[in-house]
């Protein structure tokens, strides 16, 4: 049976791709953004009929109207649930609108940007209303047909930890978005790379997305203000520091005794870096397997001889553009490259 998608902005079409890789049928409708014509719900009686799923892919404040509009299309064995980024609310409106009907609220821990990245893990939280264990359980294997984990959190605990790591961080990010940070840098340290990151996901995000995780999330009050306080008694401290014509405490190191504590560093820095790169490969991997299903819905080779030359080429001009031996980096990519090929046809050429 399909599943219906109500709302086919960012996040509902990126779901609509990952269902469709998953081999799961869906339908969907949106007023307001283009839907394939095969994907295409006539309207809201089209989109509910026979659908075993119906999500709820609407921004957080649209939640209550769009469940008034499909309860009384309903059928009983039907399974609604939502997507959105806070949960207690939310929570509350499908219990009150939806009753004994089956139901669940959920968050997946992942967005269009991450999902063109091909990031993984991909992660969803799921929050079982009472009562709603075997819808939760339904729920739950669906994504997981579509390759996420399952976190079970009640709507509370899942707004705590998000108030504390989501909202923030899009709060700083748009302070120092507010403050310019980050545009046209001339150069920059490593260790504003990470936020510039941030300040570009940030972006892509729309702005109801920062207005609800913000406001209708009962713990990001909180939160905000807790920063703020800890910002503002740093900065007294600083000041005080200043004035008084002092420095802050230096940091004290451990006594490493005989062990060099450059090279203790140095490994550690190593062991990260090489867990970063496994993680890209991991990255890698993925979007081969997206490119050999491409490729096979074209009809087309594995084995692109054009564009793998060119690659090696552009490669080996990087590797020696950063102060690296071309030839290095050229046996690197060509086992990548291998990799990539048996990743696309199983047994296909190394």
């Amino acid at each position: 049976m399909p599943i219906g998608i109500l709302g086919y902005g960012k996040f509902g079409k990126a779901l609509g791709g990952l269902m469709e890789e998953a081999g799961l049928a869906y339908r969907a409708l949106d007023p307001r953004a283009a839907v394939p014509a095969e994907r295409c719900a006539r309207n809201l009686d089209d989109l509910v009929a026979g659908a075993e799923f119906l999500v709820l892919a609407v921004p957080v404040p649209a939640l209550p109207q769009a469940l008034d509009a499909v309860v009384p299309l309903l059928a009983p064995e039907q399974i609604v649930f939502d997507v959105g980024s806070v949960k207690v609310l939310p929570g509350q409106w499908l219990d009150e609108r939806l009753g004994t009907r089956p139901h669940a609220g959920t968050h997946p821990l992942f967005g269009p940007v991450s999902l063109a990245r091909a990031e993984r893990p991909l992660r969803t939280v799921l929050c079982a209303a009472a009562g709603q264990e075997q819808a939760a359980k339904r729920v739950a294997g669906l994504f997981q047909t579509m390759g996420c984990q399952i976190l079970e959190q009640t709507a509370a605990d899942h707004d705590r930890v998000m108030a504390g790591t989501h909202a923030l961080t899009f709060f700083l990010a748009k302070g120092l978005l507010e403050m310019g940070a980050g545009n046209e840098l001339a150069f920059a340290p490593p260790s504003f790379h990470a936020i510039q990151r941030t300040l570009d996901l940030v972006r892509e995000d729309a702005s109801h997305l920062f207005r609800a995780i913000q406001n209708e999330n009962p713990f990001a009050a909180g939160a905000r203000s807790g920063l703020i306080q800890a910002l503002q008694g740093i900065h007294a401290s600083l000041a005080e520091s200043e004035a008084a014509e002092g420095l802050p405490p230096a940091v004290t190191l451990p006594d490493l005794g005989h062990r060099s504590a450059a090279l203790l560093e140095t490994r550690e820095q190593i062991d990260q870096l090489d867990q970063e790169l496994v993680a890209l490969l991991a990255r890698r991997t993925e979007l081969s397997r997206r490119a050999g299903r491409a490729k096979a819905a074209l009809g087309a080779p594995v084995l692109d001889p054009g564009r793998e030359t060119a690659l090696l080429k552009d490669r080996r001009d990087w590797a020696q553009a950063a102060g690296m031996d071309p030839d290095l980096a050229e046996g690197v990519f060509q086992a990548i490259l291998r990799a990539s090929r048996s990743t696309q046809v199983p047994g296909g050429r190394a």
